[in-house]
């Protein structure tokens, strides 16, 4: 019989030694979880009725979550602009935009990712679009390898951090506790003051460049550039103009409190085909006509809404946009390089968002049953008796997050290691913002949450970016040209991986950087109800708020408006 104090350590340890020999992820979980789960059973930890909470969540909080339905959402979206040439016409436009400066060509794939990141979401799609349109191009104007390889890696892996990031969603759902809570559209608002930071870092080590090594990064030849003056802007409005309607249809919604998150996914979702169909070359002069009649409806109804909302002269415009939006899907049905398009964004779709309810379905398994054997309990002990308060907890969980990216892709991060996390986070870094949050302690748990989440999001971003492991540097390695080295490729990595690391400094020690846009008086979060089921002839009795310390215990927070209630349960063993 192994003692209770040793079940914890020891599921952490089989887990690895699954995931080591290679069997998935979500089925390791699920093993490590009913494995470890029966032999607590069998040694009397905690009763056969304590597992009912696994369907419990998996039913309750997995597959009736709606928050999860923007994950397929925006992977639809990012898919769609994949493809659709929207990169190209931006990267184009921007570099002969920067060309006539030093590291010009560098500014644009920097500017141009932030851009992307704030439309697609994926950073598989970003890195191999930017870099087989800039690729070649930077080798054309003998940029040095390093720089090249080093910089499209980076600007594809930004897109982790800038929202609608799928990493801030999976976060925001996961960053629970019966403190307080981290809703997506704090993570988003948190997440803004760091992109725009680690942008500007990116921007100054290129200029940093251009003085210490000014023949890495020429600048382009003006009679390679083929525009200039007003044709040029108007080339670069073209592609920016488009990216901002969307991005206020994915982000200004949800910041506005007009759309929820699964609302301004949808929306980005349709928004990337209207987008898609634009620009195709099948988009014919009736197709554009109808286009411009959708746009001067939605003016008309904009500038209606102002001063008369909901009446009838501003519904009907809105009507018509509407109309023509319907059409405008219609026709990407019948464009048939589009609709393969829209088939393969399907299937991509499809593939990921079964990979993360697998991943889901085996994490419920195994904190369900780690929490029984007081695996929360070990956790906070291991973190809170950490010397140096918050700065040392702060430090000894980005370098083990850093050695687990090796390892792990941030879905698996998210859904093993920050549910563990969470519950400790806030209890020590809530008293650090609580000055800042107007003394409100919900709005210092949630805003300690929220500046936790992302602070590891900017902290995985390595996970694409650290040799040899990472993906964007895989990507990289499969469409570059055979006259770019591997080294190449993997020595230009580390200076932008050593940024990233600066970046995670910047935010652990500037966490106004991530609070300063959040609501300090309406930051609210839902009170965990909690239900006690006595064992052994004892009575019950309700414990709101009790220890999570107590052996046998499972705390679930309760669900907001858009999820269906969860139960919590609290077994008592029998003595």
């Amino acid at each position: 019989m192994i003692p209770l104090e040793y079940m914890p350590p020891l599921m952490f340890g089989g887990l690895v030694v699954f995931m080591l020999i290679g069997f998935p992820v979500a089925f390791s979980l699920s093993a490590v979880g009913l494995a470890f789960g029966f032999l607590a059973i069998e040694w009397g930890y905690f009763p056969l009725q304590f597992l009912q909470a696994v369907p419990s969540r998996i039913f309750g909080s997995v597959l009736a979550n709606e928050l999860l339905l923007a994950i397929p959402f925006f992977t639809f979206m990012g898919a769609i602009l994949e493809k659709c040439g929207l990169a190209e016409d931006m990267l184009d436009s921007m570099g002969q935009l920067f060309g006539p400066v030093r590291g010009g060509l560098g500014y644009s794939v920097i500017i141009v990712g932030f851009i992307l990141g704030a439309i697609t979401g994926t950073v598989a799609a970003q890195v191999i679009a930017m870099a087989m349109i800039s690729l070649p191009v930077m080798m054309r104007y003998r940029y040095n390898m390093k720089y090249a390889t080093g910089v499209l890696a980076a600007s594809g892996t930004i897109t982790q951090l800038v929202p609608p990031s799928l990493v801030l969603v999976v976060l925001a759902d996961q960053l629970k506790t019966p403190m307080g809570s981290a809703d997506v559209g704090s993570m988003y608002l948190g997440a803004w003051g760091p992109s725009v930071v680690q942008i500007l870092l990116f921007a100054l080590y290129t200029f940093v460049l251009t003085r210490i090594k000014p023949d890495w990064l020429p600048p382009v030849p003006p009679e390679a550039r083929t525009l200039r003056g007003w044709p040029l802007w108007a080339k670069c409005l073209r592609g920016i103009i488009p990216c901002a309607v969307l991005i206020f249809l994915v982000l200004g919604t949800i910041m506005l409190g007009i759309a929820t998150p699964t609302e301004s996914g949808a929306m980005g979702a349709v928004g990337a085909l209207v987008l898609a169909v634009i620009r195709d070359k099948g988009f014919n002069r009736i197709d554009r006509n109808i286009y411009r009649i959708g746009i001067g409806a939605t003016l008309v109804a904009a500038a209606v809404g102002v001063f008369a909302f909901g009446s009838h002269a501003f519904r009907i415009p809105l009507a018509v946009a509407y109309l023509v939006v319907l059409w405008l899907l219609i026709r990407a049905g019948q464009l048939t390089e589009l609709r393969l398009l829209i088939v393969e964004a399907y299937q991509s779709t499809a593939r990921i968002t079964a990979m993360v309810v697998f991943i889901l379905i085996g994490s419920t398994c195994f904190s369900v049953v780690f929490q029984g054997v007081d695996g929360g309990a070990w956790v906070e002990h291991l973190f809170t008796s950490l010397p140096g308060g918050w700065i040392g907890f702060l430090i000894v969980v980005n370098l083990f997050i850093f050695f687990l990216a090796f390892f792990l892709d941030f879905f698996e991060i998210a859904f093993i290691v920050v549910p563990m996390l969470a519950p400790v986070a806030v209890k020590v870094l809530a008293p650090v913002v609580a000055d800042s949050m107007g003394g409100n302690p919900e709005a210092a748990a949630t805003a300690a949450l929220v500046w936790f989440g992302v602070m590891l999001c900017v902290n995985m971003q390595t996970s694409f970016m650290h040799p040899p492991f990472g993906f964007a540097l895989f990507y990289l390695r499969g469409i570059a040209p055979k006259e770019v080295k591997s080294s190449d490729i993997y020595w230009g990595a580390l200076p932008w991986v050593g940024l990233q690391l600066v970046m995670v400094l910047l935010v652990m020690f500037w966490p106004g950087m991530v609070t300063g846009l959040l609501d300090k008086g309406s930051l609210k979060h839902s009170n965990s109800a909690e239900v006690s089921i006595p064992l052994g002839g004892q009575e019950s009795e309700s414990k709101p708020g009790g220890p999570a310390s107590t052996p046998g215990t499972l705390e679930l927070p309760s669900s907001s408006e858009s999820e269906p209630a969860t139960p919590q349960f609290q077994f008592e063993k029998s003595k």
